[in-house]
């Protein structure tokens, strides 16, 4: 496993993600807070453009909890039949825009135990929620950020968990609030699973990744 980089090269690292972009934003479409769960939830397994695809219509007629109950079932199974298991996926987002309805008068909570609570929501959509609409400095860690933070030495774990933990201990506190969307971003078009594209990273002199693709 590659070693955990130091404070000042993690620094470095961030200071040019954050030249780069210095206001990075998610790929996910919503309208409102509300859909931005919907639309996390419903991203598991599946490509952001895809959720996109299938949402833009929905969210036109259904971004409330309320409004999507009113949908019911098939409508939303309809809407989704194109992203993977959408019939599951489906029953879940009846089931937590009624327990949203009943418990807590329609509105989204912000604490992260509250979301957990909810039908399809795990730790990771929690955090984008949190990160993403009320801007705490929560860490989703997804397929991209694993490998990339692995691969790096910028977040080293041998699990999501440890490595949600090592980006809490190791980026500086300045850089956390959208430590999320650089590195999702940098995994998901440059820092890629087969042959990254390294001649083009703007952080190839500083990570600890030994199979560079130049």
């Amino acid at each position: 496993m590659v070693k955990q980089l130091d404070y000042h090269t993690i620094r470095e690292i961030f200071t040019r993600f954050h030249t780069a972009e210095p206001e990075p934003k998610g790929e996910l479409e919503h309208v409102n807070v509300y859909t931005l769960v919907v639309a996390v939830a419903l991203s598991a397994q599946a490509t952001d453009v895809g959720v996109n695809k299938a949402t833009r219509a929905l969210f036109k007629i259904a971004d409330t909890p309320q409004k999507m109950l009113d949908l019911g079932l098939e409508g939303v199974t309809e809407h989704i039949k194109t992203i993977g298991l959408f019939r599951q996926k489906a029953k879940n987002v009846i089931k937590m825009s009624q327990i949203l309805v009943d418990e807590f008068g329609g509105e989204v909570p912000n604490s992260r135990a509250a979301l957990q609570s909810l039908p399809g929501v795990g730790r990771k959509t929690a955090n984008v929620v949190l990160n993403m609409w009320w801007h705490q400095p929560a860490q989703a860690v997804d397929t991209h950020i694993f490998r990339f933070g692995n691969r790096s030495g910028v977040a080293v774990g041998k699990d999501v968990d440890a490595v949600e933990r090592a980006i809490e201990d190791h980026i500086p506190a300045d850089f956390q609030q959208h430590a999320h969307h650089w590195m999702i971003l940098h995994g998901r078009y440059t820092c890629v699973a087969r042959k990254p594209k390294c001649a083009a990273c703007l952080i190839r002199d500083l990570c600890l990744f030994e199979d560079k693709n130049l």
